[in-house]
Order: C-alpha cells, then sequence, then structure tokens
C-alpha cells in the first residue's frame, strides 16, 4: 500500500485556508465609529431668576439746609427815631415799623433758609434783612424815599410785637405795638386812618385802653 504524500499535504493546507477564511467572514468588518464632536454655539450665560441685582451708585444729595427757627425780633434803628419789630413763623414773616407818632408800616415777605428777607408793605415800604445767627435781625426799612439801618435783638414774651383791632365808638380801630426786651414801648393808633400815639399796653396780658375802651392786644405771627 502507497503512503498519501504530498497530495494529502496539498489537501490539508486547501482545508485549513477554507476554514481561516470561513472564520473572518463570520466576525464581520469593523464598524467606524460615527461619533462626532458637536461644538456648542458660544451664548451669553442666562442670570438666574433668584439671582442678586446688581447693585447701582445712589446719587449723592445735597444736605438740606435747616429751616429758620420761629422767634421774635424787636429794636430801634440806628438813628434812635423808630422801633422796628419782626415775627417769624415756618418761613415767613410779618414786621412793624413805627416812630411812635405818625410814620407806621405793616411788612410781610418769605423767610430764605440762610435768614435773608425782603419784605413789602401797601405803602411801598422795603425791609431788607438778615437773621444772623438766631439772636438778631440786622437790616434796612426804606420808606417814603428814606433808608433807617436797624438792629432788633431776638425777643422773649412779653416783648415783641402787638396788634388791637375793633370799633370804638364808630371808628374803626387799628393799633400796633413794639415792646423792646428793656420794656420800652413804642406804638401808632390809626383811628379811621388817623395815625396817633399809641397809649401804653400791659405786655403781660395786652390790655390798653382806646378811647375810654379796653381793648386786647395779640401777639402778631404771620
Amino acid at each position: 500500500m502507497k503512503r498519501p504524500g504530498p497530495l494529502l499535504t496539498l489537501l490539508a493546507g486547501l482545508v485549513l485556508g477554507l476554514f481561516m477564511l470561513t472564520l473572518n467572514a463570520t466576525s464581520g468588518t469593523k464598524t467606524a465609529s460615527s461619533s462626532y464632536s458637536e461644538a456648542s454655539p458660544s451664548a451669553s450665560p442666562k442670570k438666574s431668576a433668584n439671582a442678586a441685582p446688581t447693585p447701582t451708585a445712589t446719587p449723592s444729595r445735597t444736605p438740606s439746609k435747616s429751616p429758620v427757627t420761629n422767634a421774635g425780633y424787636a429794636g430801634r434803628t440806628d438813628d434812635d427815631t423808630a422801633s422796628v419789630a419782626v415775627s417769624v413763623r415756618d418761613g415767613k414773616a410779618v414786621a412793624y415799623f413805627c416812630d411812635g407818632r405818625y410814620k407806621e408800616a405793616w411788612l410781610r415777605g418769605p423767610v430764605k433758609d440762610d435768614g435773608s428777607m425782603r419784605l413789602t408793605a401797601p405803602n411801598g415800604a422795603v425791609l431788607d434783612g438778615r437773621i444772623e445767627q438766631g439772636k438778631k435781625i440786622h437790616g434796612t426799612v426804606k420808606d417814603e424815599g428814606r433808608s433807617y439801618v436797624f438792629t432788633a435783638d431776638k425777643a422773649v414774651k412779653p416783648s415783641g410785637l402787638w396788634r388791637a383791632t375793633a370799633k370804638v365808638r364808630g371808628a374803626k380801630i387799628d393799633g400796633g405795638w413794639i415792646v423792646l426786651p428793656n420794656g420800652r414801648q413804642t406804638g401808632i393808633v390809626t383811628r379811621d386812618g388817623k395815625a396817633a400815639s399809641a397809649p401804653r399796653i400791659d405786655p403781660e396780658t395786652g390790655a390798653v385802653t382806646v378811647d375810654g375802651q379796653q381793648l386786647t392786644a395779640q401777639p402778631v405771627t404771620p
């Protein structure tokens, strides 16, 4: 009997080759990865609803000036011919200029925060003055073409400005009084528009007798 020889060897190699080919086919081909990078579009981050608001600078405010203190002032003109009294309340002022014989003027107007004032009267008189450190008023009164420089010190009741109006024996009475801190009084009573020196008032009560009738003067405020 003869040996298989080279023919068998060739067949064995052929079978082995076919086996390896079949193995590769069943394992399949590699699939390329389909992964890709996705660039995120750039965008400004959104603020959270609960995020604290960005603080803003508060504009600085100019400190408000203190209002002028309510007070009364009374004094004399530098030539000692007349008296001046001023009553200040809530940024307004009323003043009385009086020589105690026939010349008088009631003046009114605003008071600025710096204490300056310009008061006017129906007869054309003008008072320009300024409160100095809350202790006095220094200024001028212009009346009938003449200027009167005055200084009025702070007045404490019963000194200050007083007024009484009434009808006495059919005549309209209007009286004004300035009581100085030293107790000196200057006043005029007009009877139906005619001016004359006023009688003294009781500075504690304001009581005064005019033409035989007792009246009560009251402190004057704006």
